[in-house]
């Protein structure tokens, strides 16, 4: 188990992409309960991280038409 904590830097989050991954690469259903809640506190993490620093704004409809 990672030492949780909040994301802070891009190698905090580039760490938890590599755990996540770690996670999600075998049979969900084999997951222990702490690596469950594990995988759902780091995924939130890091999409408030992504939300943060990489917005993706929707198109405007208007331009190109």
């Amino acid at each position: 188990m990672m030492n949780i904590k909040p994301i802070k830097t891009k190698d905090d989050y580039k760490a938890v992409m590599v755990r996540i991954s770690e996670l999600t690469s075998s049979d969900p259903d084999a997951l222990f309960d702490n690596e469950f809640d594990e995988l759902e506190v780091l995924t939130a993490l890091a999409e408030t991280y992504e939300n943060e620093h990489y917005k993706n704004e929707a198109p405007d409809p208007v331009i190109g038409h």
